[in-house]
């Protein structure tokens, strides 16, 4: 019979790191905004995943009955697996005499949300690969929010999608914000709340849909030199790979405590940077709650 008061009896490593994997996929915020259409195999950081991308076709008039066929050379790129991150703490025997499989999972949970937090913060910063067509507002000149015109801005971004051409037929665009631009954005009568949406799935955890974007809300969109860079796009612009190489727990040999650590390896790449727009926001405006009208 298993002795829980000496071992996580419950914890097998494998089955841990699968369902650690489920979890991280099903509510991280930018884990709704990419795909994730090339990940292969990853073994170890430094593994690469080849993406190719189809060259443009051209449309031509016939003209009797000549046909001229041009050549196609579609493009490659390598998306590299390059950030390794891990986690690993130390449960002492005495915290474990009615330890189960529960408190297991509660501590995969806080992993869960630690990597979620460096993940989201590591896919926001793409905003860098955005288009100079597709941006809203300048980093001399960032957007002031108020409530009158917060509708206003959303429109150009959305706006600067569809003049790329990256809104199509079944592709619906996102935007990722945080809680004090939602706290304007709350008060735009142009809002949809969720619970109005009918009929329509929305990404999970978002609240809503806005100029026909769909609303993720993350705290790991922070401020960077007193700006907010406010990305938005469809799932085809950034192409993600991950996988949870390994959880393993081990006897801690200068104390009576279980060590568990685990090892989480990720990269990710805009392939279609015309699919991704963002808005310069300047912190300063959203630094305080917005008036609320009577």
């Amino acid at each position: 019979m298993t002795d829980f008061t000496t071992t996580y009896g419950a914890f097998i490593p494998e089955l841990w790191s699968k369902k650690l994997n489920s979890m991280l996929e099903k509510n991280c915020v930018m884990m709704q905004c990419v795909n994730r259409n090339w990940e292969g195999d990853i073994k170890q950081q430094g593994d690469t995943v080849k993406i190719i991308t189809p060259a443009d076709v051209t449309v031509s008039t016939l003209t009797g009955d000549s046909i001229a066929y041009s050549s196609l050379t579609p493009t490659s790129m390598d998306l590299e697996i390059n950030q390794k991150k891990f986690f690993a703490f130390k449960i002492d025997d005495v915290a474990k005499v009615q330890s189960n499989a529960d408190i297991m999972e509660a501590h995969l949970n806080n992993a869960k949300k630690a990597i979620e937090e460096v993940q989201d913060s590591y896919l926001l910063a793409m905003h860098t690969d955005v288009v100079e067509d597709n941006t809203v507002g300048t980093e001399s000149s960032p957007i002031v929010l108020n409530k009158s015109t917060i509708y206003e801005y959303f429109v150009k971004l959305s706006l600067a999608l569809k003049n790329s051409d990256a809104v199509y037929a079944g592709v619906r665009p996102w935007v990722v914000i945080n809680p004090n631009i939602e706290a304007y954005l709350l008060q735009s009568p142009e809002f949809i709340s969720a619970y109005k949406v009918a009929d329509e799935t929305l990404r999970e955890g978002s609240i809503g849909r806005i100029a026909g974007m769909d609303v993720l809300v993350s705290t790991n969109l922070t401020a960077v030199d007193g700006k907010y860079y406010v990305l938005a796009g469809t799932n085809d612009a950034i192409t993600f790979a991950s996988q949870l190489a390994k959880i393993e727990s081990l006897r801690d040999k200068d104390s009576f405590s279980d060590l568990v650590r685990g090892l989480y390896l990720y990269g990710a790449k805009t392939v279609q940077p015309k699919a991704l727009a963002k808005m310069i926001i300047s912190a300063d405006s959203t630094s305080s709650t917005p008036e609320i009208s009577e």
